[in-house]
Formats: C-alpha cells, structure tokens, sequence
C-alpha cells in the first residue's frame, strides 16, 4: 500500500470551496435559464455574491494552502497521480500569483476535479457532510 502524501490544506477547507462552486455554477445554470424565458427580468446576483464569497475564501487562504489547491485541482482533472505529487505541488508554487482565485473559479469542473482529487487522498465529501 503506498503512503498518501500530507496535505497542506485541511480537506474541510476543499469541501467548503467544492460546496460554494457547486453553489455558484447551481446559481448560474438557474440564472441562464431565467434569463432565457424572460430577458425582462432583473439579473440575479446570488451567482455573483457565491463567486465573490468563494474567491475571497481562496484569497484568504495561506500561500501553501492555495499551492495545495492547485494542485489537487491539477490532480482531480488527470495531470498526475499521487505518485507525482511533489511535482504537481512544485509545479503549482512555481506558477503561484496572485490571481488564484480566479484561475480555479475560472475553471470549468472545478468542484468535480477537487472532489476527485481527494478521493485519490482518501476524503470523501459524502464523509464531510455527514458532520454538517
């Protein structure tokens, strides 16, 4: 059995951020079809509210933190495994900016991606809302 490398962000932060981009794309999806019944209707900003609530979290975080994030995300969408997490994580400090929030809200399946990356660590969000 191989040995799961430590994270440096607590999988309750991830499943937090998985819950709100969850929330914001729900939002969204309810927002589009709105708007395409009826271009009448005022724009709802529960969507934005949800991104700018879930980017301030991810600015929030510590640098080491918002390394591993991007880096479970890189592993959720398939650009590793947990053999090659070291790298992914080298990879992700060498790119760190300031701009991470952004970069993972702007990615598409990001909630799907990080769940499955902590799948691979042995997490599992069902596990998380159990104590909720």
């Amino acid at each position: 059995m191989r040995k799961v490398p430590n994270l440096s962000i607590s999988p309750e932060k991830v499943f937090f951020i998985i819950a709100k981009s969850r929330q914001s794309e729900g939002n969204a999806n309810q927002s589009d079809l709105a708007a395409d019944a009826d271009d009448d209707m005022p724009e709802d900003h529960s969507n934005r509210t949800d991104r700018s609530e879930l980017s301030g979290f991810i600015r929030g975080l510590n640098v080491d933190e918002q390394i591993a994030l991007v880096a479970l995300m890189w592993l959720g969408r398939g650009d590793g495994d947990l053999d090659s997490w070291r790298d992914l994580r080298a990879e992700a400090s060498r790119a760190h900016n300031n701009r991470t929030a952004s970069y993972l809200i702007g990615t598409p399946m990001l909630a799907d991606y990080l769940e499955e990356a902590l799948t691979q660590f042995g997490k599992s969000f069902e596990d998380f809302e159990e104590h909720l």
